[in-house]
């Protein structure tokens, strides 16, 4: 009883709801459970990219899917990778019927098994940041010059990819340590580990306030399409369709915007591939990629 104490009191520290609290201690098999209309007679997977951690991230996913199941007549299978180069092998592999990727994941998934964006966030672009502690003495990314970097993983898009290009054609050069998870890169600092880290405008926005305020943006990249939410092209347009308007339908709602806030797509729009991702071909992000081609 003392241990799961525990858990509810670190678990709402991170303001996951109670529901979901009791569902993760009580049933370990709840990761499985179908969301949405549970007379379908197929599950389709749902894998998303795992910048925070496995049970935060499934809290903030699973009531949304519920409601486009719902919605939609869908019955989803929440698949959330333990890391994003785990993540990224299911998707080049095509095997989740969806996913939520970052840009570049989509123009690879795009040249390799055809994946389709159905929607992203209107409202913000993706920029990446790097990160010091508040009173670090480095003021300018030269000082970063051949020092040890968090990164999430090697091709987080504008959390690790695009950083290390810039700073690359600016002559600098760093090591970089790769921690799994935005969350984990950005503790490596406060805690003292690592002088710098790689995130996003939108990750760093969600933590805690204590980690915020002890955490100063040292550089920000330019601005990008932010994560969309895509579709293999084995699933039927009319279901695709469906998902697209079941989002934005919950956009209409105070309760769905903070849903979707939650997940970084606060004001769903469809997406075209010409218009948000083709562009990102020309940034010759190519010799920056590490793939697990097992």
């Amino acid at each position: 009883m003392a241990i799961l104490g525990k858990m509810r009191t670190y678990l709402t520290s991170l303001q996951i709801s109670s529901v979901v609290i009791l569902l993760i201690v009580i049933s370990p098999n709840i990761w499985g459970a179908c969301l949405g209309d549970k007379a379908s007679p197929k599950e389709m997977s749902v894998a998303i990219v795992p910048q925070l951690s496995h049970a935060l991230t499934y809290s903030k996913w699973a009531p949304i899917l519920e409601y486009v199941g719902k919605k939609t007549g869908q019955c989803f299978n929440l698949e959330i990778p333990e890391t994003i180069p785990a993540f990224e092998k299911i998707l080049f592999k095509g095997e989740p019927d969806f996913a939520f990727a970052n840009p570049y994941h989509e123009v690879i998934a795009k040249k390799r098994k055809g994946y389709i964006p159905l929607f992203t966030d209107g409202k913000t672009k993706l920029t990446g940041i790097l990160v010091v502690k508040t009173d670090s003495a480095i003021k300018n990314i030269e000082h970063l010059q051949g020092k040890e970097i968090a990164f999430p993983s090697p091709n987080a898009f504008a959390a690790s990819l695009l950083i290390r290009a810039e700073l690359a054609k600016k002559g600098i050069f760093i090591k970089p340590k790769y921690l799994k998870t935005h969350a984990t890169a950005y503790r490596g600092v406060a805690m003292g580990d690592f002088v710098g880290a790689g995130g996003v405008n939108n990750t760093l926005q969600r933590e805690e306030p204590t980690l915020k305020e002890s955490l100063r943006i040292l550089y920000e990249t330019s601005g990008y399409a932010p994560h969309p939410f895509i579709a293999n092209p084995r699933v039927p347009l009319k279901v695709r369709n469906g998902v697209t308007e079941a989002f934005i339908t919950l956009s209409n709602t105070e309760y769905g915007r903070k849903l979707l806030e939650d997940v970084q797509i606060p004001q769903p729009i469809p997406s075209d591939y010409q218009r948000d991702f083709a562009p990102l071909e020309n940034l010759k992000l190519e010799k920056f990629l590490v793939l697990d081609e097992g």
